[in-house]
């Protein structure tokens, strides 16, 4: 019997046996080792998405795993192959995918919301949605591949330069990735974040940070642009003061780039745009080139995405987990492994 972590309605989570699905023509069966939980499947905990989750749904798109079986038609690939997952089926019909833009499909299944997820010991999925993993790459850091991609995407969207000045609003899992991705390309850059605990990782992380409860954020700002303002912000924290924030450091003709979920409407300061031609962006997921430079600077070691894993949990300890997350902390980033039973025996 193999195990699932389902979401059953708001602030329910409960572990219960999962069909084994056979691998059908195209597909693969895969035993997932690590399942990242973020900001998502929090949301999803939350009640948030109800509209779109079909409870009892099983969750988890943030994962690294090996291949167990093969299905029909499926050639490159055999058992034993280290893998994470691009968990995103198109239709390739509609606007948006007929425009090349399928990682927005206007019917986007996106694997681990709308349809089962990686949160499971055995896990079936289109063969088409497998990114290769290098055996140096151990399978804890793999899990972290996913939420690197998100980040390779937000600084490709903004069109981050060499040189130029960026401020990362929010310094949780992906604030950080956005902010290593963007330094490994040259900029210079600065997280704002209220956690004492992330600013801290971010600083041994090689990031300078700011503490919006404490510091002037427009005045540092200014100071270190000569009164220019940034060229590029990141608004990755979902509050509403984030975005004032993130809006109020652009400089002439900057860019917002809006990463975080907002669950409502914000107000957002208009006039700023209009007097100093800003830009605002929308980043949302990835495509399979996002994915492949994100497994580069993985296995390479220019992003340490092991710096941010705080924990790993067996499978049926997620539900805690989940709770351990809402509530802050000293929390970054926690792991499930699906690879252990309650008494911690292989399965």
């Amino acid at each position: 019997m193999t195990l699932a972590v389902r979401y059953v309605s708001a602030r329910t989570l409960d572990t219960a046996p999962a069909l084994d699905v056979p691998p059908g023509p195209g597909e693969v069966e895969l035993a997932p080792a690590f399942v990242g939980i973020c900001g998502t499947d929090l949301h999803i905990f939350h009640g948030d998405m109800d509209a779109r989750v079909a409870a009892p749904a099983v969750l988890g798109h943030e994962m690294s795993g090996r291949i167990v079986r093969v299905g029909p038609g499926v050639e490159g690939w055999q058992a034993g192959d280290a893998v994470t997952v691009m968990p995103l089926r198109w239709d390739d019909t509609c606007p948006a995918c007929r425009a090349g833009h399928q990682h927005i499909c206007q019917h986007l299944d996106f694997i681990g919301i709308d349809s089962p997820g990686a949160m499971q010991q055995r896990w079936t999925v289109p063969a088409a949605t497998l990114i290769r993993l290098p055996d140096s790459v151990p399978l804890d850091r793999a899990a972290l591949v996913e939420p690197t991609a998100v980040a390779v995407h937000d600084v490709g969207r903004a069109g981050v330069r060499e040189g130029e000045r960026v401020v990362v609003v929010g310094g949780g899992p992906v604030g950080i990735l956005i902010a290593l991705v963007a330094q490994a390309r040259g900029a210079e850059v600065r997280v704002v974040e209220l956690s004492a605990h992330r600013r801290l990782l971010a600083g041994e992380l090689g990031l300078t940070t700011w503490d919006p409860d404490v510091d002037d954020i427009p005045a540092l700002v200014g100071e270190w642009t000569g009164e220019a303002g940034a060229d590029v912000a990141f608004e990755v924290s979902g509050a509403a003061g984030g975005v004032d924030t993130a809006v109020e450091v652009l400089g002439v003709r900057g860019r917002l780039c809006l990463v975080a979920i907002h669950p409502r409407p914000r107000e957002i300061n208009l006039h700023r745009f209009f007097w100093r031609e800003l830009t605002l962006i929308g980043a949302r997921l990835y495509d399979r080139g996002d994915f492949e430079q994100a497994v580069a600077l993985v296995a390479d070691g220019s992003i340490a995405v092991e710096r941010l894993i705080s924990k790993v949990v067996p499978l049926t300890q997620a539900p805690a987990a989940f709770e351990a997350l809402e509530a802050g902390g000293d929390v970054m980033k926690i792991l499930v492994d699906c690879t252990t039973d309650t008494q911690g025996a292989v399965v």
